[in-house]
């Protein structure tokens, strides 16, 4: 064919054209903070969370090992009555007889099998490739802070792939069911995003239960669908004092619309109320590194074009509370990798001394 007839254009002039509903607009903190709540409501709308139930977690310990430094232990919880969540809890060696230290969440991406990459399991040649490629063991670097690590799979990866990825061939791990449980979801009023969410926010329930961690010190760091997820997890819950998030903080149109990414990225009527520096918001005023590589083509058409505008967006509300210097935007030479040099140090800094809290 000589011709095509496509319809990204129509949608990309109707998104340009466009103001989100839920885009933030507060002049003081007083109407930030109204903002907010509104804001969070609505977004607890389009996650779907009234379409999910709480349950007792039931923690089962699989396994441990000890490694150099910490011990990996492997659990099990429910995040809902019939929905359990594998995850590996990295503790750090020298914990004192009823000591509490921070907790660092560490959300994975796309490429990891689950919890393997970013717990640095690279249990075979193709995934300890990805770890390499994308510097993705960034929960053995928090855990190295001194911090107990938490490494869960999220719905669709890992030991929670749907029945066509259950396979142990390479690309089978190495592969999620995103667009599986999407499609699932979605006609149910729910999405992938939203039990992602969900499943990180009972996990903090479990957390704060712990005799050994710091209810009041719990982190999030993630990079990709993990930058993703600890974007959303931490706009959606203040327990989460200090995040970092990278390889995924850009303008929605060009990154996600114009160039096509994982279905976990689509959530129902999102664009039409929130784009990425609303959802940043919420956040504010607590401390948040956004990692961006300048080679990420994931940042879209406009480069860093996409990225800045956004960040500096964001920084309004960091300002309005007093607390731009929380808000650190880590813009280094290279591609979609982890990058972890403030965002591991800001642990230290805002979890273990208390600053900016």
């Amino acid at each position: 064919m000589s011709k095509y007839y496509d319809c990204l254009p129509h949608f990309s002039r109707i998104m340009a054209g466009r103001t989100p509903a839920m885009h933030i607009d507060a002049a003081t903190l007083e109407e930030f903070e109204a903002w907010k709540h509104i804001a969070r409501a609505k977004l607890t709308e389009l996650l779907g969370f009234d379409k999910m139930r709480r349950t007792d977690p039931r923690p089962e310990l699989i396994s441990t090992e000890k490694m150099d430094g910490y011990t990996r232990e492997k659990w099990t919880i429910y995040t809902e009555p019939d929905v359990v969540m594998p995850f590996y809890r990295l503790v750090p060696d020298g914990i004192g007889k009823g000591e509490k230290r921070p907790v660092v969440i560490a959300p994975h991406g796309h490429g990891s099998c689950g919890k393997e990459a970013v717990a640095g399991n690279g249990f075979f040649p193709e995934l300890d490739d990805s770890i390499r490629k994308h510097s993705y063991a960034y929960g053995v670097a928090a855990v190295r802070k001194g911090a107990i690590v938490f490494c869960p799979d999220s719905r669709g990866f890992g030991e929670r792939r749907e029945i066509d990825y259950q396979r142990d061939d390479a690309g089978a791990r190495l592969s999620s069911s995103c667009y599986y449980l999407n499609f699932m979801a979605r006609p149910l009023g729910m999405c992938v995003t939203g039990m992602w969410v969900w499943d990180l926010m009972r996990l903090t329930d479990y957390i704060q239960t712990l005799d050994d961690a710091d209810p009041d010190r719990i982190g999030c760091i993630g990079l990709s669908g993990g930058g993703m997820l600890t974007l959303y997890f931490t706009a959606m819950d203040e327990r989460i004092k200090y995040a970092a998030s990278s390889g995924y903080f850009y303008g929605f149109r060009q990154a996600l619309l114009e160039l096509y990414n994982c279905s976990c990225n689509y959530i129902p009527h999102m664009w039409e109320n929130f784009d990425v520096d609303d959802i940043g918001s919420l956040i504010a005023p607590r401390p948040f590194v956004i990692e961006t590589g300048t080679e990420d083509p994931l940042n879209g058409s406009g480069k860093l074009g996409n990225v800045i505008p956004f960040v500096e967006s964001m920084r309004r509300a960091y300002r309005l509370a007093g607390k731009e210097d929380l808000l650190y935007h880590d813009i280094f030479e290279g591609p979609h990798k982890w990058h972890g040099t403030v965002s591991i140090d800001w642990i230290e800094k805002y979890l273990f001394s208390g600053d900016g809290r």
